[in-house]
């Protein structure tokens, strides 16, 4: 973009599923928020089947409530709801006797190197 003022900032919106995302880059005024960036980049239209307004978001990783102020650079994330929790994810596995391991193999396996 290079249409851009000094008291302007650059942010990116991204929403993706398991077999596509989008990136967004938008210019917004300073001061504006997540919430802003998303209707700016009309991303809803790009997921009309997901309720974009009602899932959480967050910046680079990090949950953030939709009026939290925009900095420079920022990337504005929106979540999916997790298919299976974490935390039951674990359970089912201990259950079963496997565990994630040191290598991060579902198998529990030891992996020697």
């Amino acid at each position: 973009m290079t249409d851009r003022t000094e008291g302007q900032l650059q942010v990116e919106v991204v929403f993706a599923l398991p077999d596509r995302q989008e990136l967004i880059t938008v210019l917004l005024d300073r001061g504006a928020t997540v919430g802003d960036a998303i209707e700016r980049s009309s991303i809803t239209q790009a997921f009309p089947d997901w309720d974009i307004h009602r899932s959480p978001v967050g910046i680079w990783g990090r949950p953030v409530e939709r009026n939290r102020p925009l900095q420079e650079g920022d990337r504005v994330e929106i979540y999916r709801p997790l298919a299976i929790d974490p935390r039951e994810a674990r359970r089912k596995r201990a259950a079963e006797g496997k565990s994630m391991g040191p290598a991060g193999n579902a198998s529990g396996e030891q992996k020697n190197d």
